[in-house]
Parts: structure tokens; sequence; C-alpha cells
């Protein structure tokens, strides 16, 4: 689960991390209040920012720096009425409905500090470097050695030694040493503390030295949280700040029937059941020279009105030309899947090609089920194997 900016700064700020102030907005008439008050506390400059899960803003235009109110307002009434896209955004891009009020600062450096799992080495790693307010997958994709890595003990946690180094390591001296020594630790309790599985702060900057901070300061600018779906139960705070309207509306819906489903760009539907095996369709989907158009894992524990679902979720996509069917009966038993095929058929109605392989558990009474309903399905056609079943489907498709 994914959560906006807004909200990653606010559980920055609980945590005793040091944070630009700010307010949500939802409409133009807000944004003078927010900004007056920013700049009552001290800013010269107010910073309007797009509240979407997706990165780029900045370059599609949806952060802006104003200097006054009626300038928030006009910036605010400009994003809340456009649809931001950008690298990171489908192509019809993605409509704004909340924004961020905050003060700007100067910035004398910035620096990138993350929190995420390291599978290889099956713990929790900070994740520094000198090259922040970037994209840090282009840094680390053309400057490796930019990007400073630290395991974290599991049971101690980052140590204070091993903060100081990385600070040392980023090109800081002093108090914003200590400044920012202090912000990785509290990040890495964060970042426990909630089972995040990314927690991101992107800028981190230091400010230019003024009178109440002659070495300059150490201040998070930016953040982004995304947090493990199997821990949230235990994370009530967390679940009400989710979002449904930034989601998938067919991911959603499947999440609603213990389904698992990720949207793609292609036009192939797939109905599979075991992440595995659902990985494995997709690709030798693609190596017969087809697109699929989903992720789609229905599990050994669907029922008949589950997996119709599925089939629902998967028509209802406007791009799908074509449906593979793939199961593997252990668990999930073939004889189920093929009831809900022909139940899909009676109540959506298959008016594109569907392919369908089964084999394991019952599949002899699967087949005889499918043969008796053709006449219900005549788009339908049955494969021997995987191969065989995805040869015909993208030729149906073609």
């Amino acid at each position: 689960m994914k959560i906006h900016e807004y909200q990653a700064r606010q559980l920055l700020r609980d945590a005793g991390i040091p944070v630009t102030t700010g307010r949500m907005i939802q409409s133009p008439a807000e944004a003078a209040p927010a900004a007056r008050e920013a700049i009552a506390k001290g800013a010269s400059l107010v910073v309007v920012k797009a509240q979407v899960h997706a990165g780029g803003r900045g370059k599609a235009g949806f952060v802006k720096l104003v200097n006054d109110p009626d300038a928030a307002v006009k910036a605010a009434a400009w994003m809340l009425s456009n649809r931001m896209i950008s690298p990171q955004t489908p192509a019809e891009g993605l409509e704004v409905r909340r924004l961020l009020v905050a003060e700007a600062v100067d910035i004398a450096r910035e620096f990138y500090v993350a929190v995420t799992l390291d599978r290889a080495r099956r713990t929790n790693t900070l994740i520094a470097s000198a090259e922040g307010g970037v994209e840090i997958e282009q840094v680390a994709h053309e400057r490796p050695e930019a990007i400073i890595k630290q395991a974290i003990d599991p049971l101690s946690g980052l140590q204070p030694f091993q903060a100081r180094a990385i600070g040392l390591k980023l090109g800081l001296r002093g108090r914003p040493l200590a400044q920012a020594a202090d912000v990785m630790r509290r990040l890495v309790s964060l970042t426990i503390e909630k089972d995040a599985a990314l927690a991101e702060i992107n800028p981190l900057v230091l400010t230019p030295p003024d009178q109440a901070h002659p070495e300059g300061r150490i201040v998070a600018v930016d953040a982004k949280f995304s947090f493990d779906d199997n821990a949230l139960f235990r994370h009530p705070d967390l679940e009400a700040m989710f979002d449904p309207s930034e989601e998938n509306t067919a991911e959603l819906r499947a999440h609603e029937f213990g389904l698992s489903y990720v949207a793609l760009d292609g036009n192939i539907g797939c109905l599979v059941n075991g992440a595995g095996l659902a990985m494995a369709t997709m690709d030798i989907i693609k190596l017969h020279g087809g697109e699929p158009a989903n992720f789609l894992d229905v599990g050994g524990s669907a029922d008949e009105e589950a997996v119709a679902q599925a089939f629902r979720i998967i028509l209802a996509d406007d791009r799908v030309k074509g449906v593979l069917v793939n199961i593997f009966g252990g668990i999930m038993q073939c004889d189920r899947i093929a009831r809900a095929i022909v139940g899909a058929a009676k109540s959506v109605g298959f008016r594109v090609p569907l392919v369908v392989r089964l084999e394991g558990t019952n599949v002899d009474q699967a087949k005889l089920i499918l043969e008796g309903a053709r006449a219900d399905i005549p788009t339908m056609q049955t494969a021997s194997d995987l191969a065989d079943a995805a040869e015909r489907i993208v030729k149906a498709v073609r």
C-alpha cells in the first residue's frame, strides 16, 4: 500500500524527523490560507505540489513555486483541473484530487536516504546518496559508485557509528552530520515499526547557513512510503490512509474476492492458479509474440463465484482481445474452473477467443463439462499443453 506525500511527511514528523511545514488541500479556495500560513511562519516562497502516486511531478509541471497567496490559488486551480502525465503515469495521465501547500526552503545540498528490503541479504538496507533530488534509479544506473548501502542488523538496528560513517561519506560535517545521522536512525526505526516495504526521503536537504543555524540545518522536503499489505492488520492508522481513488478499480475489485490481479498493457487476458504458473504463462505468451493484459492468480481456494468474478474483471478491460485459462489442478480442482467458465459464459458472455488448458485434479470431469457447453461458448478452444495454448491464443488474437 502506498500513501501520499503529505501523509508520509506526517509520519516523519511524528517520528521526530524535521519536516517543512505544510497543509493538504482539495480546492483552490483552500490554497490562499495555506499559503498565508506558510508565509506567516517565515517562508519567502511556497511550493504547491500535486498529491498522486506517481513520480515526475516537477517535470510534468505539477510542482510550482509561488510567492503570494493569489499565485498559490492559480497554481492549485490549474493542477486540480488538469491530468498529470509523466513517464510514471498511464498515457491518459492521473486526475489530481489533492495538493500539498508547504513552505519552500533554500537548499545548499540535496541528499537521498531510504530504507528498503534487500532480498539478496534478507535484511533491511539503508541506501544513501549525495545525488538527491533526482531519480535515484538513473543515478544507480549511470553512477553506481554514488550509491551508499548499509545492511541493517535485524536485532540491533542501525548503529550510531554506522549512521555517522554514512554521513561522512555524504560529505557532511559538524552539526549537520549529527542531524543527518539522527534522521537515518529514526527512519530505520520508523520503517521497522510500521512494517514499511520502502521508506524514502528525497530530497533530504541541507539549508544554507543563517543566523539561527550557522552551519545550516537538515530537513526532509519530500517523502515516499509503501507498506507490506500482509502487515496492515497491525496498523489501523496506516489502513486509514489508504486512498482507493489512486488504485486501479479492477485491482480493488479483485482484492475483494481474494484474487491477485495486476493490470498490464497487452491484449491477452490471463486466468491462472499460482503466481509462478501465472508468470510462466505470461512469459510463454510473449515467447509466441503476444502481450499479456494482466497478471491474475486465482489461488487454490477460490470458489466458483470468485473465478466468475475473475472472468468479469478480465473481460471488462476493452483492450482484451482474447483470454487464456491455464489451470494446473492441485488444490484448485479443474472441474470448478470448468463450471466457472460455463457460468461466466452465461452471465457475462465470451465475445473474444477463449483458449483453455486444464491439467490435474478432476481434469476428465472438467473436459466433459466444457465439451457439453461448446454451444454456449462458440469462441472456446481447448489446448493440449501450455505451449499449444499460447500458440492458439496468440494466433486467435491476431
